[in-house]
C-alpha cells in the first residue's frame, strides 16, 4: 500500500491552511513545494456568486497527495444547489493540474458535512463584512 499524504481540514480550524499531517516517500521539501504551489492554484478560482477564492471559502475539504504525485481533492460548494456545481469541480481541476510534478487530478464533490460560513478563513469572512 502507497503512503499518502493526508491534507486535511476540518470546521473547527480557523486557519484553513492546506498543510500534510503524514509523511510520504516524497522528499519533505517538494511535498512543501507542491503543498503551496496548490494553495496559490486553489486561490485562482472563485466562486461566481461570491468574490472570495474557493480556498478561502473553505470549500476545500481534503486533499491527498500519493506518491506517485497524484492529487486528490474533496470539495463541497456553498449550496447544493449552486448554479455553476457542475463546472467547478473541472475549474479545480484545472487549476490542480496546472501545479509543476502533479501527473493526475481527481475532484470529488462532497456534501457532507455541509459548508457552512464557519469554515471561511478571516479573510473570507473580512471581504464578506462576516466579522
Amino acid at each position: 500500500m502507497t503512503e499518502e499524504t493526508k491534507i486535511d481540514q476540518t470546521a473547527a480550524e480557523t486557519d484553513t491552511r492546506i498543510a500534510p499531517s503524514m509523511p510520504t516517500s516524497l522528499p519533505e521539501g517538494e511535498v512543501e513545494r507542491i503543498t503551496t504551489d496548490l494553495i496559490g492554484a486553489l486561490k485562482t478560482v472563485y466562486d461566481p456568486e461570491i468574490p472570495v477564492d474557493i480556498y478561502e471559502l473553505g470549500l476545500i475539504y481534503r486533499v491527498d497527495l500519493d506518491d506517485e504525485r497524484n492529487l486528490t481533492i474533496d470539495m463541497t460548494l456553498t449550496a447544493p444547489g449552486c448554479p455553476v456545481a457542475g463546472e467547478m469541480p473541472g475549474w479545480v481541476e484545472n487549476a490542480a493540474r496546472g501545479v509543476e510534478g502533479i501527473q493526475d487530478v481527481t475532484v470529488n464533490m462532497v456534501f457532507d458535512p455541509p459548508w457552512d460560513a464557519s469554515r471561511m478563513s478571516e479573510e473570507a469572512q473580512v471581504a464578506l463584512n462576516w466579522w
